[in-house]
C-alpha cells in the first residue's frame, strides 16, 4: 500500500511517513455529475483516484531487489522553479541581438510560460512547431509557425496530402533526425519560446531568411546561457528561489542509506556547481552519502563511447592525472563512461534503478542496452493530473467516448435524418476534444495525449522508462521494498472494457456492471 502522506510542518520527516504541507495534501473526492437529479455519467468511485503524488509504472518492479540508486542532477536531484526558464529566454535572446546580431526589435518579446509543451517536434526547413503522436500523425490543430496557427490544409498541403511524417525524417535514436528536431527537456521550452518568437518577428516584417541558419543561431544562443555559465549563476546567487523541494530530495536519499542501498550521481553539470546545490539541499557532507559521484559525464555518449576515461578532481576541483582503477566514496569523477563505470563497480542489471529526467539522453541506452530499471521525472505530470482530476476533464472525455461509440455503431443508418444526427455527432465530439485539449494547454494540449492516441512523448516514457513520477520526493510515499504493478489497459479487440462502452449502456460482458468502478 502507499505510505499515507499527512500534514505537517514542510520539511519534517517522520519515520517512513513523509509528511507535506497542506498545499500538497491528496485531490478531494467526489465525482462528477450529470444532469440534475443525481444522475452519474460515471460512477463515483471511478473519479478522482489520480494521485499527483503517486509513482506510476510502465513495467514491473520490486524495490526490494534494487540494491543500488543512480540520480540525474539537473530536475532529477535539483528541481527548478519555472522562474528560470524567462531568465534563459531574455539572456538568449539578448545573445542573439548582441553577439548574432540580430535585428533589435526582437528585444520587445518576453518569454510566455503557457506557449510551449514538451516533447514537441520541429520542422527546420519548414520553420513548423508541432506535435506529433505516437504513429507519426501531426496533431491537426498544433502546427505553428512563429506564435500563428498554421491551417490543417496547409499542414497536409506541406507533408504532400498527409498528416503522417516518415520515421527516417523525424528523428535519430536520440530525437535528432537531418530535418526535425524533437524538444525533449525541461531546459528546451525557453529555446522553442525563442525561436517561435524570432520567427515570428522575420515573418511580421518580411524579413527573408534562412530556416536552418536561424535554428542553429537561436539554439547556439541558448547553448551559450549553459556553457557561459550564466544559468549556473543565477541560481547560485539565489538557491531559494530557483531551487524547489531540497529537504525532500534529503530525505530521500537518507532514507535509501539507512536501508542499506548504494547510490551515485551521474550528471553533465559540473562540480562547482553540483556541490553548491548539493550543500543546500543536503548539507556539507552531501558526498558522504553517494558510493560514485561523476560529473561532467557528457551523457549521451558517456553511456555509448568507451574511450573517454574518468578522471579524478581534488577538493578544489581541479583535474589529477591518475590512472583511476576503482571509484572511491567521497571523491569526485569528470566524464569517462559507462563500460569502465561497470567494470569497476560491478553494477550490473535490473538490481540497478536510474533516475533522470530526460528520455533519451538519460534513460534510453540504459534500458534497452544495459538492462537496468529506470525511472523518469516528468513535473508536468502533477499538473496534468490535477486537471485529469477535475469535474470538466471527467464530464468531456465520458461524452467524449460516448459518442465515438455511438458513432461507430450508427453509422449503419444512412437516411438523412440519421446522416444528420451523426454529422451533429461528429460535429459536438471535435468541439469536446478542442475544449479539452485547451484544458492543458491553448496551443497544444497534453503532453501526454493527441486527441486520441499517445503522443510520440508519451511513446518513448514507455519505451525507455520502468516508473515515472513528477519528483524524486514521491518515492516517500512507498516502502523501499514495494512492488509496483502496471494495470493493464485494454487494447482495442478488448473493447467492452472501454469507457464508452460503460456510457452507453452495453454491459453484454459477465460481471460488467459489477467492473464499472475499475478504472
Amino acid at each position: 500500500m502507499v505510505e499515507r502522506v499527512v500534514p505537517s510542518r514542510k520539511g519534517e520527516f517522520h519515520g517512513k511517513v513523509w509528511r507535506r504541507g497542506k498545499r500538497d495534501q491528496g485531490i478531494s473526492g467526489g465525482g462528477p455529475r450529470g444532469e440534475p437529479g443525481g444522475v452519474y455519467l460515471l460512477p463515483p468511485e471511478v473519479c478522482s483516484l489520480l494521485n499527483p503524488a503517486a509513482i506510476y509504472a510502465n513495467n514491473e518492479i520490486s524495490l526490494h531487489d534494487v540494491e543500488v540508486y543512480g540520480f540525474d542532477y539537473d530536475y532529477t536531484l535539483a528541481q527548478y522553479a519555472d522562474a528560470l526558464h524567462p531568465e534563459i529566454f531574455s539572456a538568449a535572446r539578448d545573445i542573439l541581438i548582441e553577439h548574432y546580431k540580430y535585428p533589435e526589435g526582437i528585444r520587445k518579446y518576453d518569454y510566455n510560460p503557457s506557449f510551449a509543451i514538451r516533447g514537441l517536434h520541429y520542422d527546420i526547413q519548414k520553420s513548423l512547431l508541432m506535435k506529433i503522436d505516437a504513429y507519426h500523425y501531426v496533431q491537426l490543430g498544433t502546427a505553428y509557425r512563429g506564435l500563428q496557427p498554421v491551417s490543417d490544409e496547409e499542414v497536409i498541403d506541406l507533408y504532400g496530402g498527409t498528416q503522417h511524417i516518415p520515421l527516417y525524417q523525424m528523428s535519430d535514436f536520440y530525437g535528432k533526425g537531418p530535418a526535425i528536431k524533437q524538444f525533449m527537456d525541461i531546459f528546451s521550452l525557453p529555446e522553442m519560446a525563442l525561436l517561435s518568437c524570432v520567427v515570428d518577428h522575420f515573418l511580421g516584417h518580411g524579413l527573408e531568411f534562412d530556416q536552418a541558419h536561424l535554428y542553429k543561431d537561436v539554439t547556439d544562443a541558448i547553448r551559450d546561457v549553459h556553457v557561459k555559465g550564466l544559468m549556473y549563476q543565477w541560481i547560485e546567487r539565489d538557491m531559494e528561489k530557483y531551487i524547489l523541494k531540497g529537504d525532500e530530495t534529503y530525505a530521500v536519499l537518507s532514507r535509501l542509506v539507512d536501508h542499506g542501498k548504494q547510490l551515485f550521481l551521474i550528471t553533465n553539470s559540473p562540480f562547482s556547481f553540483v556541490d553548491k546545490g548539493m550543500r543546500h539541499m543536503v548539507g556539507p557532507d552531501w558526498r558522504q552519502l553517494f558510493d560514485v559521484v561523476i560529473v561532467q559525464a557528457d551523457k549521451p555518449s558517456f553511456f555509448t563511447d568507451p574511450r573517454k576515461p574518468f578522471r579524478k578532481l581534488d577538493e578544489k576541483g581541479s583535474l589529477q592525472w591518475d590512472r583511476i582503477s576503482s571509484l572511491e566514496k567521497g571523491k569526485i569523477y569528470r566524464q569517462g563512461n559507462l563500460f569502465d563505470f561497470l567494470r569497476l563497480t560491478e553494477w550490473r542489471g535490473p538490481r540497478v534503478l536510474y533516475f533522470g529526467d530526460h528520455l533519451y539522453s538519460d534513460l534510453a541506452d540504459l534500458m534497452l542496452r544495459h538492462g537496468w530499471r529506470t525511472g523518469a521525472i516528468i513535473p508536468e505530470l502533477e499538473r496534468e493530473i490535477r486537471i485529469i482530476n477535475t469535474e470538466q476533464y471527467m464530464h468531456s472525455l465520458t461524452w467524449q467516448q460516448a459518442l465515438t461509440g455511438l458513432l461507430e455503431r450508427m453509422q449503419t443508418y444512412q437516411d438523412a435524418e440519421s446522416r444528420q444526427v451523426l454529422a451533429s455527432w461528429v460535429k459536438e465530439r471535435q468541439e469536446l476534444r478542442c475544449v479539452t485539449k485547451a484544458l492543458f494547454n491553448a496551443q497544444f494540449g497534453s503532453i501526454f495525449r493527441t486527441f486520441h492516441n499517445p503522443t510520440y512523448f508519451s511513446r518513448r516514457l514507455v519505451r525507455f522508462s520502468d516508473l515515472y513520477m513528477a519528483s524524486l520526493s514521491c518515492l516517500l510515499n512507498y516502502r523501499v521494498d514495494f512492488t509496483f504493478y502496471p494495470r493493464r489497459t485494454p487494447l482495442q479487440h478488448e473493447a467492452p472494457l472501454w469507457m464508452d462502452q460503460l456510457c452507453t449502456g452495453c454491459m453484454k460482458t459477465p460481471f460488467l456492471s459489477d467492473m464499472a468502478h475499475i478504472r
